[in-house]
């Protein structure tokens, strides 16, 4: 969400860095559909006040401020975007900046929110000061409870659709997909349902929806080791016949569910992103299937997959190695055949008396109009447990400012009844305003590591003219200003280092390799 910056910002990006502490209050509460009214907070959608300068000009000097003091978005468990960007880092070269999305970046990473006792999400909130003047980071936590992995859960019925197009012949796609298809064989639960649908040309249904108490285990894996490469990628087509086998076996009182494995490359037949997406709105809506995208191969379809699976009410992964794949199959997908939370979104109101302006990091494709929050019938994401989301918000303070600076509120369906609940978490001024964020003492490292890789993002999406054009031209509002206080790459290296020394947060590490490998560090 893209807000609009006083030119004096301008001169301290380049000033030093701050810190923060945390939150304050929370409050819980099952919302009345009957009773409850709409959100609080100034008409408008969510935006900077326009007339702004342009590039180059001289501002004003009367201060922007934002229109509307509420920033609304669905909620967002997607990482497919760090995953790729790591890969094609790994290949020596840099990500195109369209396909670099900050939260997944953000969300890629442990975040150490305490987790609820019940169902539902914990809403948490820190922050700390940039070092650009009154401009800080503020960190809003979402989490879910992990499940028992030998728990009762609901079954599943999985359509699992693949790609066997001639580019998925290229090392790391198909057969890094087969080999991911056999772990979840094994790894799925007697009660379940599995089927296959492959395509290339055309589509076919090569393995029925079938229990894997029935003989389902064994059949899915004669089916998989079957598949071979064949020409072009009519993934609509995909699409569409695997949704149809997903509807015509669905499964009452199980989680219906198609899992796309593809590279995302569409060239044959369908290639219409609206027409492709039309279908899998239609599904989602009137069956209650999801898609899941499993992203491959070092030309990936980024955008369009991303797209499919917010459509779907899902969300995306992208795999390179069998590492990877095994943390998907093996933990994620199992993860995502149970939910938490249907249709979840996140709102933030800011205290107008204490807040002058704000920018939501990212999140781009997942806004949605403040006064749809509460608008039951407007997609949300779908959160399963042991989730976390984090939205990070650059967050200019009043001189001075005390009290609540802003309320952050997730509301969310029950999976099985469809009611909704709420909770609340509010942040106050002075969470914002205490430690520097890479100096003070009081600082989490979570918030730290957070910080890191957004700012990461942000170097990547503003590119050096290294990397090749975006794959579809990136929104106007993607293309902002560097974020207060932006370190140099060498110092967000360091500050990664450093962390992976922290207990939990070895994966900074991997971050520290790829801050090195964007600066031509192998």
């Amino acid at each position: 969400m893209r807000r609009g910056w006083m030119a004096g910002v301008a001169t301290a990006l380049a000033a030093g860095m701050l810190a923060g502490c945390t939150g304050s209050t929370d409050s819980t509460r099952t919302a009345d559909l009957a009773k409850e009214g709409g959100a609080q907070g100034g008409p408008g959608a969510p935006g900077y006040a326009k007339g702004g300068s342009a590039p180059g000009e001289a501002a004003s000097a009367k201060p922007t401020e934002p229109e509307d003091f509420r920033s609304t978005f669905a909620l967002d468990v997607d990482t497919a975007s760090y995953s790729y960007a790591q890969r094609t880092l790994r290949d020596g070269a840099k990500p195109a900046p369209a396909t670099v999305r900050t939260e997944e970046f953000v969300n890629s990473f442990p975040q150490g929110y305490r987790r609820p006792k019940g169902d539902g999400f914990s809403v948490s909130a820190d922050g700390a000061r940039t070092g650009a003047a009154d401009w800080s980071l503020m960190r809003v936590g979402l989490a879910t409870k992990k499940s028992d992995p030998k728990a009762p859960r609901r079954p599943a019925a999985l359509t699992f659709v693949l790609d066997v197009s001639g580019s998925m012949a290229e090392p790391g796609r198909l057969d890094l997909v087969k080999d991911a298809l056999r772990t979840a064989a094994g790894r799925l639960r007697d009660s379940d349902s599995v089927s296959l649908v492959t395509f290339s040309g055309n589509a076919e249904t090569v393995l029925p929806m079938t229990r894997l108490d029935d003989g389902g285990r064994g059949k899915l894996r004669s089916a998989v080791d079957e598949l071979k490469p064949q020409s072009s990628t009519n993934l609509g087509a995909g699409v569409k016949e695997g949704y149809q086998q997903a509807a015509e076996h669905r499964r009452s009182g199980a989680t219906n569910r198609v899992v796309l494995m593809s590279d995302a490359l569409a060239n044959t037949g369908e290639t219409d992103a609206k027409a492709i997406l039309s279908d899998v709105a239609r599904h989602r809506k009137e069956q209650g299937i999801s898609l899941f995208g499993v992203g491959v191969g070092s030309d990936y379809g980024d955008a369009l997959m991303e797209r499919l699976t917010n459509k779907g009410d899902g969300h995306t992964v992208y795999i390179s190695t069998r590492t990877e794949a095994r943390e998907v199959f093996v933990n994620q997908l199992p993860r995502n055949i149970q939910l938490r939370a249907r249709d979840a979104k996140a709102q933030v109101v800011f205290d107008r008396g204490a807040v002058r302006d704000f920018r939501l990091l990212g999140y781009e494709n997942r806004k949605v109009a403040d006064d749809d929050f509460r608008d039951d019938k407007v997609d949300g994401g779908e959160v399963g447990p042991g989730h976390t989301v984090t939205a990070l918000y650059a967050v200019r303070l009043k001189h001075g400012a005390t009290g609540k600076a802003a309320t952050a509120t997730v509301r969310w369906l029950d999976p099985d009844s469809r009611k909704p609940h709420e909770k609340s978490h509010e942040v106050a001024a002075s969470a914002l305003t205490g430690d520097s964020l890479w100096q003070g003492a009081e600082v989490s490292p979570y918030l730290r590591l957070s910080a890191v890789a957004a700012y990461f993002a942000d170097a990547l999406r503003a590119g050096d003219g290294s990397a090749s054009p975006g794959p579809e031209p990136r929104p106007a509002e993607s293309v902002a200003e560097p974020l207060p206080a932006a370190p140099s790459l060498d110092k967000l290296r360091a500050e990664a280092d450093r962390l992976a020394e922290e207990p939990g947060l070895r994966s900074a590490a991997g971050l520290a390799k790829n801050i090195s490998r964007a600066q031509g560090r192998h």
